[in-house]
């Protein structure tokens, strides 16, 4: 029986190629795209699963609310991982780590330098904790002595070749001497802390700070089995009490309990390790994680993809039940039951699934070099091939299959022997209006999709083109400026002597998104809770304000000849608003960090306020900021006259070998810096892009398959409409006029769930777009445009049959 219906179902393949074509390239596109967004999500979904007890291990986060201003950090003061330990039987281990910007490293006695920029400073059970494995060296207290460093196999490979490297010794930034002690293999994408170099926590004195509220570490803890973080958590306030109280009394003068009454709170949340890629988007993250909403998104994206493709087939199916109607009146005369006749159709079904199936996943093998430059992922060909994932899209297949066959199969097994004998049948009449149905769901996706991915590059547009406060463009920024030292200054005065140096600046402040640093401020010498702020806090030089184009709103930015700017600040007018400054530069502003780390309060001079500028991303608001004057030269900046760029970084680049010879020159654009911040969202609409061409595509070839079929059987109408002078034109525009109206439809119903699903998306910017009607009007009518072409091809050809060749048999 089961050879009958594949005999059967592989002659009526080849018996209508074209709907044939249609239907298996449409379920192939939406299957592929099935297949690489699964991969995706799934990759994403698996960060950090490959660690030892990975369910089992929590990061230590920060939450305190000041003055009515939430802070919330993945770091935490260097001594709450062990105080963990060693206060609570429930912690069985605590390891912390510290992201450590980017090293110099050389072989020792060796000239060639290398520049590595995933480093980390890491406690010695590092490698225990999280159980990775050593290509070679001691896995036990690995990093426990100062000045000894961990590379990975890849880097250990560049700098030293396939020898084994351990007891070896590296130079880093030119100055300080590293013993290799350890070289792992190379971690997967897949880990929320990707570090290609691990120095050893104990060579940094500072990195031994005992204040609490000095939250400079990421630190993880692992809890034994049958812990839970809850119950963990229920614990911290008498933590709380004995290590903090001190230091909330020390720094703003009252004790724990009138802090909490004045409305403020200190909190040491648990995040589970697997949740850190998808669910935290706090400061101090060690990287740029993802976001789970994209998940609910792509899987919403690829869901829908796949439906469309189904309906396609169950739209050809239907509407070509008449031609099938006769083979299943036979077949019912002859005994055949509905059983039987049900299981021939999905049969069908399936070797059309089967089919599209394997070319699915030809042209996903093919497609995923690509997908990855456009999802900036690094999913492997084995990926496809991995036996749970082969079990997995064959249980999609199949489930596809019977979705897609089910209702033709019941549909058509309906049709009443006699009926369809005598050739009574009304072709088409009871599937028509669920067709439509279909129809216009498909286009309503479609049609989403078209919005969605509008707007997504209408908010980067805005992006683009908002009024910063601050000038991006033209600005080149010479990477690691800190290893010029003490010559940062005459590097940068030889620099500017090039005629297309407009203006020059030496700070480690780069205002394109990403800057988290902050300390804690205080209106007035007599601290207290009501009058303190946590601050975003930069240091900049004297020029940094003609580099970067900011505006003074009231006072001046530092000059060199004033001694006295060193203990002076300049704060923005959001400070000015946050703290209630009537006359700024009347007052003073005071902090717990002043010259040598001196535990007094030290009072600065406002000598300027600064006009708002977004110093962060424009997912956030504008914040409080506080400039101070020093050399912390991450960078040297450079604003350039851009006639002759290419003369002027070679002739850069030769006055920073002239300082720093062997050294490797980097460079950015300031404005290319600005973009890698929304480096996501432009990924984001590349990829909707992508999937709102394939779903109009799979909808198309649906449209085009139900306007060739409704054609056909309007083929004798259009050959007496012909003869009674009808134009190609009148002809065209009646076979249309049904499925534009179904279009039509569609696009109203896709305006509001557009604005519904847009709205959330949006919701991530503090400053965003606003939606236009023209996106939606625009949307609509290429929506209407693309259907009206892809069913006027098939229209015109119908309308251009002579009618003799239409009536021949009549």
């Amino acid at each position: 029986m089961l050879k009958n219906y594949l005999n059967v179902a592989l002659r009526n393949l080849l018996k209508h190629k074209f709907y044939s074509f249609l239907n298996i390239f449409g379920l192939a596109i939406g299957l592929a795209c099935f297949m690489l967004i699964s991969l995706f999500i799934k990759d994403e979904m698996s960060y950090d699963t490959h660690l030892s007890d990975a369910d089992q291990i929590y990061r230590v986060d920060f939450a305190a609310t000041l003055n009515g201003s939430d802070h919330i950090s993945a770091t935490v003061g260097a001594p709450t991982g062990q105080a963990l330990k060693n206060d609570y039987p429930e912690v069985i281990d605590a390891m912390k780590v510290r992201e450590s910007g980017n090293w110099f490293i050389k072989r020792k006695g060796q000239t060639e330098t290398f520049k590595e920029e995933l480093v980390l400073m890491a406690d010695s059970n590092f490698f225990s904790f999280f159980g990775i494995p050593l290509v070679y060296g001691n896995t036990k207290n690995t990093l426990a002595r100062p000045n000894t460093l961990a590379l990975d196999l890849s880097t250990s490979k560049k700098i030293f070749g396939d020898i084994n490297p351990v007891g070896e010794v590296v130079v880093l930034d030119n100055q300080t001497d590293y013993e290799v002690v350890a070289v792992y293999d190379d971690l997967p994408a897949n880990t929320h802390f990707r570090h290609n170099m691990l120095l050893s926590m104990t060579s940094f004195a500072w990195a031994n700070n005992q204040n609490w509220l000095s939250t400079n570490f990421n630190t993880y803890i692992k809890l034994k089995e049958g812990s839970t973080k809850e119950e963990l958590e229920a614990k911290f306030p008498e933590m709380i009490e004995t290590y903090c109280g001190p230091l909330i009394e020390q720094f703003l003068n009252m004790n724990l309990q009138e802090f909490r009454n004045s409305g403020n709170a200190l909190a040491f949340p648990l995040f589970p390790l697997r949740d850190i890629h998808l669910h935290s988007n706090k400061t101090d993250e060690l990287g740029s994680n993802g976001d789970i909403k994209y998940i609910y998104i792509f899987s919403v994206v690829a869901l829908f993809i796949l439906i469309l493709a189904c309906i396609n087939f169950m739209n050809l199916a239907t509407a070509r039940s008449a031609n099938r109607a006769k083979e299943v009146g036979v077949r019912k005369a002859m005994g055949a039951f509905k059983k039987q006749l049900i299981n021939q159709f999905i049969s069908e079904a399936m070797v059309i699934c089967f089919i599209a199936f394997l070319l699915a996943y030809v042209i996903s093998l093919l497609a995923i070099p690509g997908f990855n430059a456009l999802a900036g992922k690094e999913l492997s060909f084995y990926s496809l091939l991995e036996e749970g994932y082969i079990l997995f899209m064959i249980g999609i297949m199949v489930l596809v299959g019977l979705l897609a066959g089910s209702y033709p199969a019941f549909y058509m097994t309906m049709f009443k022997p006699v009926e369809v004998l005598k050739g009574t049948i009304r072709q088409g009449l009871k599937s028509g209006p669920i067709r439509s149905t279909l129809v216009v769901f498909q286009f309503s996706i479609s049609i989403i999709m078209i919005i969605g991915t509008a707007i997504v590059f209408d908010q980067l547009s805005f992006i683009q083109n908002k009024k910063l406060g601050y000038e991006k463009d033209q600005v080149l920024m010479v990477n690691d400026a800190w290893i010029l030292r003490d010559q940062a200054e005459a590097f940068k005065n030889e620099a500017s002597r090039n005629s297309s140096v407009i203006s020059s600046s030496l700070s480690s402040f780069i205002p394109t998104g990403n800057y988290n640093n902050s300390s804690l401020y205080f209106k007035n010498a007599t601290a207290g809770s009501d009058e303190s702020l946590v601050i975003g806090t930069a240091t900049v030089d004297h020029d940094y304000m003609n580099t970067m184009g900011i505006s003074m709103k009231e006072g001046r930015f530092f000059f060199k000849e004033y001694a006295s700017d060193s203990m002076a600040v300049i704060i923005n007018e959001t400070a000015v608003q946050k703290f209630g400054y009537e006359n700024p530069l009347e007052s003073k502003l005071y902090s717990h960090d002043g010259p040598d780390d001196s535990p007094d309060v030290v009072g600065y001079r406002i000598i300027g306020v600064v006009k708002d500028f977004h110093y962060q991303s424009l997912r956030s608001n504008i914040e409080p900021l506080v400039l101070h004057l020093g050399q912390n030269a991450g960078y040297a900046l450079f604003k350039i006259h851009m006639e002759n760029v290419d003369e002027t970084i070679a002739d850069l680049e030769s006055t920073w070998n002239k300082f720093v010879p062997g050294q490797p020159f980097g460079y950015q654009f300031m404005d290319q810096r600005f973009d890698l911040t929304y480096h996501a969202e432009q990924k984001v609409g590349q990829i909707f892009t992508v999937f709102a061409v394939l779903t109009i595509l799979i909808a198309c070839l649906g449209l085009f398959g139900l306007a060739a079929f409704t054609a056909e059987q309007k083929r004798k109408e259009i050959g007496i409409r012909k003869t009674l002078g009808a134009s190609v034109t009148s002809i065209v525009n009646l076979l249309s006029r049904n499925f534009i109206k179904l279009v039509a439809i569609s696009f109203i119903i896709a305006i509001p769930v557009a604005s519904i699903a847009m709205n959330y998306w949006l919701d991530d910017f503090a400053y965003r777009t606003e939606l236009k009607p023209s996106t939606y009007i625009v949307s609509g009518i290429a929506a209407i445009t693309i259907a009206w072409i892809t069913i006027s091809f098939q229209s015109w050809k119908a309308a251009r049959i002579n009618p003799a060749e239409s009536l021949k048999d009549e």
